[in-house]
């Protein structure tokens, strides 16, 4: 199958066109999830250069209808009620030699639950990493924050500041166990978990799976009611469950609007980590 000499596009939009037509018609090979032919294999089907097919799936990419995974291939992005799940990614990062995870947030809760499945599978020998770091960027609670609040006159609450303390510092002890541990068993080479505090209060989440993969959302905020110390409070509160997560993936073109998104996500959380960041008491 050649292009059509009379289309005006750049070759790479033509394949471009011809590929998301195939994806959102679900053709054979191309349902959510499949993973679609290689670089060369398109460059032949298409009878064009290797570039003009790596240009045409960083052009889907951006659009956010394929994902790649390095070593693994360009997929169809499962399609489901939200932009993206991030427990397939997460697994498929698991899969990798070194796993680095970065986050930044609240609580790290989402992030724990989601890396139980993987962890097991390291566990049982199906997924045998060499080494995994953990980075956990989570806000100071010892002093007011934006939210949690009350809603009378958005007053700052101590016993709210305690209460979100107390389910971030469960939740990264978790993740710190269930990782470290698997270096003690002798089943990964080394495993870390890290975690600092910063002043800010975050109304986003940020993830970075091995440098290539970032996934970004927005904490919307909730009224709600709940016994705390032995009162009820009315209070402001983010919801880190409700969070619909974008995903941004590098690409072998650093100029791409994935890879740069990547590398801006990673600048940042490191530049957070390195300065205003700091090791928080237990």
């Amino acid at each position: 199958m050649s292009l059509d000499p009379d289309d005006s596009r750049p070759p790479y939009q033509q394949v471009g066109s011809s590929l998301r037509a195939s994806i959102l018609t679900k053709k054979a090979g191309f349902e959510p999830g499949d993973k679609i032919p290689s670089g060369p294999e398109l460059a032949k089907h298409f009878k064009v250069a290797r570039g003009t097919v790596d240009k045409a799936l960083d052009l889907l990419r951006s659009e956010g209808l394929i994902v790649t995974r390095q070593g693994s291939g360009s997929f169809v992005r499962e399609r489901t009620e939200r932009p993206v799940g991030l427990r397939p990614h997460l697994e498929a990062a698991f899969a990798q030699p070194q796993v680095t995870i970065d986050f930044a947030g609240f609580s790290s809760e989402t992030l724990h639950n989601a890396m139980l499945e993987p962890l097991d599978k390291i566990r049982s020998g199906r997924f045998t990493p060499e080494s995994i770091a953990v980075r956990l960027l989570l806000p100071d609670t010892t002093a007011p924050m934006a939210v949690p609040v009350l809603v009378e006159g958005l007053k700052d609450e101590p016993a709210l500041r305690e209460r979100a303390r107390q389910i971030a510092l469960t939740n990264a002890a978790g993740i710190a166990h269930s990782v470290e541990v698997l270096a003690e068993l002798g089943l990964v080479q080394s495993a870390t978990v890290l975690v600092k505090v910063h002043r800010a209060s975050p109304l986003f989440k940020l993830y970075i799976l091995n440098r290539t993969e970032a996934f970004f959302g927005y904490y919307p905020l909730r009224e709600r009611s709940a016994p705390i110390a032995g009162d009820l409070h009315t209070f402001y509160d983010v919801t880190g469950k409700d969070t619909t997560l974008f995903h941004h993936s590098a690409g072998p073109d650093e100029a791409s609007i994935g890879s740069q998104y990547v590398q801006q996500s990673q600048t940042w959380f490191d530049s957070l980590w390195t300065t205003i960041a700091f090791e928080r008491e237990q």
